[in-house]
């Protein structure tokens, strides 16, 4: 698997304490560069809610035989493509626009099922593309002539409503095994923080390492944030850190999007195709973008992903496992894509309702107080932390979406890691890469547990190590 040559970092996001903070980007041991007081900004957030008929209420009302996916238009109106006038009808009376289409949603799901079962090609990825009723099958420079023309033959099998397309670049994951923070699978993004009522965990990408991972925040690997308790990749890809202090601490609520500010994540969501998104990762900072597909497959060279929502946010390595949202709901974790963020690119994401219904644990939101003091939704207060109910908030003008209400990051003590200040974009010189080819020395020969582990894993991930 090839790297994404790494470009400058623009607005790294620098966070999380070890035993305190862990917001969304790298796993440092101080929520904010100490040369640099957090900055008091204040964006609206919570504003946009779901309308009261929202697409995808309407197709699972109707149901997949009789609609084929819903999105958001410009305007921020629901739109469902249906397969007759009753439903249009129906999708009318409810408030939201109707699109007829020649094939339902059934007919698309089942050309998608025929493409997993085919051969699997490394390289290749599909999504359901409810706006053109089509699937569309992407490969990238990777896939030979060959490969391509068997895929071709397979779609043209299925039927005309199959797209075919090449793209540049490749569909790798984002892991980058060469720089801070350190597991043993290289250096991620961490996600959202999460709770099972009795400890705290960092959800983050699965393919950033097996069960068993240790990560550290220092350059010295005496600060554990802690281990990977659970993962789950190819398949799907999301993991659990379990922290090593068992609790995350103060302003677990938050996800980082770099500039000492965050954002306060008040509820957990499902991605609507149109939807504007926010991505932020410790490579390439807060992102934004666009939802443009749902039920993605995708076959990364070290096994298929299914499920994921595709977007045209970019990444680069490093940046998997960082938290995508809007409005403050959580929606999703960094897989994987192509291109990077100076030409733009393709980037996949694992859905985080179905990695909580499947991990048993949930989302750590903000309390009540603290989301109606920034302007955002309330979240419920009774117990643990628990995820909005709301499935979507996507039912608004795309423009005028924000990430979410936006609070300086605050807390953490002590001297600001070594790792931090690799991660501040003022501070990336000549001498970044041989310090941090150091610390994966250092850390490895100390901290990973056993020379075979090391070696089986670095077989199984090769193309992702330095």
């Amino acid at each position: 698997m090839r790297h994404v040559r790494r470009r400058t970092v623009r607005r790294a996001t620098r966070l999380a304490a070890v035993g305190g903070l862990l917001l969304g980007g790298v796993m440092v041991t101080q929520a904010a560069m100490a040369s640099e007081p957090p900055a008091t900004m204040t964006v609206p957030g919570g504003a946009a809610q779901s309308v009261a008929s929202t697409g995808a209420d309407l197709v699972k009302r109707l149901g997949t035989a009789r609609t084929a996916g819903s999105w958001v238009d410009a305007e921020g109106r629901p739109v469902v493509a249906v397969t007759d006038e009753d439903s249009a009808a129906a999708v009318r009376a409810a408030g939201a626009e109707a699109k007829v289409v020649g094939h339902s949603l059934n007919e698309l799901k089942s050309a998608a099922a025929a493409l997993r079962s085919a051969p699997r090609v490394a390289g290749t990825a599909w999504v359901m593309d409810y706006k053109s009723n089509q699937v569309v099958v992407r490969g990238d420079s990777t896939v030979s002539a060959s490969d391509w023309g068997r895929m071709t033959d397979v779609a043209s099998g299925i039927g005309s409503f199959v797209r075919m397309e090449r793209t540049e670049g490749t569909f790798t994951t984002r892991l980058n095994g060469a720089q801070p923070i350190l597991s043993t699978g290289g250096r991620c993004s961490a996600g959202f923080n999460v709770t099972n009522g009795s400890n705290d965990f960092i959800l983050t990408a699965g393919h950033c390492g097996p069960t068993g991972s240790s990560w550290f925040a220092d350059n010295q690997g005496a600060q554990q944030v802690g281990e990977t308790v659970n993962s789950t990749f190819p398949g799907s890809d999301f993991s659990l850190v379990q922290y090593a202090g068992g609790k995350a601490g103060a302003g677990a609520d938050i996800v980082a999007i770099g500039d000492g500010n965050g954002v306060r994540i008040t509820g957990v969501g499902d991605a609507a195709v149109g939807q504007r998104v926010f991505r932020s990762g410790s490579t390439t900072g807060l992102r934004d973008g666009e939802v443009t597909g749902l039920d993605a497959t995708v076959n990364y060279p070290e096994g298929t992903v299914s499920g994921l929502i595709e977007t045209n946010v970019c990444a680069e390595s490093g940046d998997s496992g960082g938290p995508m949202f809007s409005e403050g709901v959580a929606l999703g974790v960094t897989s994987g894509g192509s291109g990077d963020c100076t030409t733009g690119g393709t980037t996949f994401f694992q859905p985080v309702t179905k990695a909580l219904a499947q991990l048993g644990v949930q989302l750590i939101v903000a309390a009540p107080s603290d989301a109606a003091g920034n302007g955002a939704s309330p979240a419920p207060s009774e117990g643990a932390p628990q995820p909005s109910s709301s499935p979507t908030q996507a039912a608004v003008a795309p423009g005028s979406v924000t990430p979410g209400s936006t609070t300086p990051v605050t807390g953490g003590t002590g001297a600001v890691s070594l790792v931090a200040r690799l991660t501040d974009p003022r501070n990336i010189g000549p001498g970044l890469l041989v310090i941090a080819g150091s610390l994966v020395a250092l850390v490895a020969t100390r901290y990973i547990r056993a020379e075979q582990d090391r070696k089986a894993y670095q077989r199984h991930y090769s193309a992702t190590w330095g």
